[in-house]
């Protein structure tokens, strides 16, 4: 609307003189008039492919993995740093697994092993015990451990519907194959110690509902190294309580190294009349399997240059044989825990972070000094989150990327991008088409500063050495007209080239037009310049058809998909 106001002033002003006519003949040229609908074009397309990738750009004010960002809804174009990142920072439960959690081995105090069987939130399966002196004392034992699952436990299953955690879930689940209902209801929770990420660990105060005796029992479940920190005893055979020694420690810690190896999370389990006096009763692994494209999208962003790192809280076996299933490299790069990343100093932590693959029993504030330490080496970072602690990492990340479906809302509000299924393989979707986007754009830049200059060049050198204008005003104002219209606004709508996103990330701090560019622009400008002027000296009334031509034979140069190097023109591509 501007350009058309503008035209329409400087018509009224010409007031059809011949010399002023000559003035708007040599500005219609370089009229930006397609650029804003092109970019505006590429924006309207990359909304309604989100949909159907099933990621959002929160509240559209950024747009992950491409080059346009509208901010504050002012529709004030800017650049935004994607398509240029260089490492993705995953967690692992939910985003690169399927959190679908299912107990598959129960292992007590009292050296009682079992495999459960089925999947799902429902009692579909069987606690199988191993071979054992007393099965009814197995299956005591057993009961007396997933009670302090049941209990320490604020999830629901209603039919084969979860609502609560997965990995409380889990666990109600299993109870109910061991044919235990409404055990929970059998106690009165007088008080709440919820999880955190720094404690690792939940508690429930309660009485006994029924019964004389009302004596106040904790029941508490989580990491078992935190776990056994606050207990004393252990629960034997015999159903007595023995002291937990250190070696005994050192056997329950090992125990659970064995299970974790397996890629089983691992939750440990106590209770007792006080929190600084539990008695241990034993674990459970807990199965929660990768996502199936999971490997195959780490293989494809290494090979194009975007390193992946898998934040976990979780044990380090656990983490490290999950990565290993999905084809992270801990041979070759180093392992990292939340507590060395505490005994770091921020100098210390920059110089090792890009040799680190796995970060375990890791808390938010260990994200936070994560993307720090990545931007520090000058890499562009993008951050997965899901708690309300996650916020402060994911908007100090390039890319904060939030969970759509287990994230807090103060995580989403924090984030850059959502992903709505969870899914990691969403962010492939996103980089995809964001690379995608950015070369349309670039190579709508090249088609239009090619054309542009062409014209107006052609225009000044002939005025220069005194011949007649190869082009009238009015087929000057056609060919502006037809090549800002649908054939080059075409090129902001070509479909993503699946290769693109095989491409290598771009350097943030590249402009659009590059040097590359411009002499590709030049050259190319040159050789239609010429080109019309060798046909305007063989034949005064071809030039028109000719410059139309050249501009449409450059329209198929640029009509590519992915770096503009088209298939049918080699090595001369660039030139013409």
């Amino acid at each position: 609307m501007l350009v058309l106001c503008w035209l329409r002033k400087e018509l009224i002003v010409l007031q059809h003189s011949k010399e002023k006519l000559y003035y708007l003949q040599k500005k219609i040229p370089i009229l930006p008039s397609g650029r804003v609908f092109v970019v505006l074009e590429c924006i309207v397309r990359q909304w309604k492919q989100d949909a159907k990738t099933i990621f959002v750009l929160n509240h559209e004010e950024h747009v992950l993995c491409s080059t346009i960002t509208i901010i504050n809804y002012n529709s004030k174009l800017n650049f935004s740093p994607c398509g240029c990142v260089n490492v993705i920072c995953s967690d692992k439960t939910g985003t690169i697994t399927k959190n679908e959690m299912t107990v598959t081995v129960i292992a007590t105090s009292d050296s009682y092993k079992a495999e459960v069987t089925g999947a799902g939130y429902n009692d579909h399966g069987e606690i199988h015990i191993h071979k054992c002196e007393s099965i009814d004392r197995a299956r005591e034992s057993i009961y007396r451990l997933l009670q302090v699952g049941v209990v320490c436990n604020n999830a629901h299953i209603s039919g084969d519907t979860l609502l609560g955690q997965p990995t409380e879930g889990a666990l109600l689940a299993a109870a109910m194959k061991h044919g235990m209902y409404n055990v929970a209801e059998q106690f009165i929770r007088l008080q709440e110690y919820p999880f955190s990420s720094e404690q690792k660990m939940m508690a429930v105060k309660c009485i006994p509902k029924y019964g004389e005796r009302k004596e106040e029992i904790y029941f508490v479940k989580g990491a078992l190294e935190r776990v056994l920190q606050h207990c004393t005893k252990f629960a034997d055979r015999t159903g007595a309580y023995q002291l937990l020694t250190a070696k005994k420690e050192k056997d329950f810690l090992a125990e659970a190294y064995e299970i974790g190896c397996q890629g089983l999370r691992v939750v440990g389990m106590a209770k007792g009349s006080s929190l600084q006096d539990l008695v241990y009763v034993g674990l459970v692994g807990i199965c929660d399997p990768p996502r199936p494209n999971v490997r195959e999208s780490i293989q494809i962003l290494q090979q194009s240059g975007v390193n992946v790192k898998m934040v976990t809280g979780d044990a380090q076996e656990t983490a490290t044989a999950v990565a290993a299933m999905i084809g992270l490299d801990t041979v070759h790069m180093q392992v990292l825990s939340g507590e060395e990343i505490e005994g770091l100093s921020d100098q210390q932590l920059e110089q090792i972070i890009t040799r680190v693959s796995v970060f375990y029993r890791v808390t938010p504030r260990h994200k936070l000094c994560i993307v720090k330490a990545l931007q520090q080496n000058g890499i562009i970072v993008g951050m997965t989150g899901d708690g309300v602690n996650d916020g402060v990492a994911l908007k100090k990340a390039d890319i904060g990327i939030a969970m759509g479906r287990n994230g807090t809302d103060v995580c989403k509000e924090a984030a850059d991008m959502i992903l709505v299924d969870d899914d990691f393989h969403t962010i492939i979707s996103a980089i995809e088409e964001g690379k995608g986007i950015f070369y349309n754009i670039r190579n709508f830049v090249r088609f239009q500063l090619s054309t542009s200059i062409a014209a107006l060049s052609l225009i000044a050198l002939a005025t220069l050495i005194g011949i007649p204008n190869p082009l009238n005003a009015m087929q000057i104002l056609w060919i502006n007209i037809i090549m800002d219209g649908p054939p080059a606004q075409s090129l902001g709508v070509e479909p993503v080239d699946k290769d693109v996103v095989k491409q290598k990330p771009r350097n943030v701090k590249e402009p659009m037009i590059t040097r590359s560019l411009i002499v590709n622009v030049i050259l190319s400008a040159l050789i239609i310049i010429g080109g019309t002027l060798w046909v305007f000296k063989r034949e005064v009334s071809f030039p028109f058809d000719a410059q139309t031509i050249f501009n449409l034979k450059r329209l198929l140069v640029c009509n590519t998909r992915r770096t503009g190097v088209s298939p049918y023109l080699g090595r001369w591509e660039g030139v013409i």
